[in-house]
């Protein structure tokens, strides 16, 4: 018998799957887009990337997530 966390990595991996045939798109992809922010944010955004160390893109995102 598998173990738990085994059984765990191939349900997700089917999930996973499953919504790449409905999507075409896997969920840990990446893709570029073009915002428009102002440039109070962006010096914001600058800033917290100087003191975190993390890119820009993973602040938007931890944040929305």
């Amino acid at each position: 018998m598998l173990p738990k966390m085994i059984l765990k990595q191939i349900r997700n991996g089917q999930k996973m799957l499953e919504q790449y045939d409905k999507t075409r798109e896997l969920p840990f992809q990446r893709k570029r887009i073009d915002i428009t922010l102002s440039v109070e944010t962006i010096n914001k955004l600058k800033k917290l990337k100087v003191k975190t160390g993390k890119s820009i893109s993973q602040i938007i995102e931890e944040k929305i997530a």
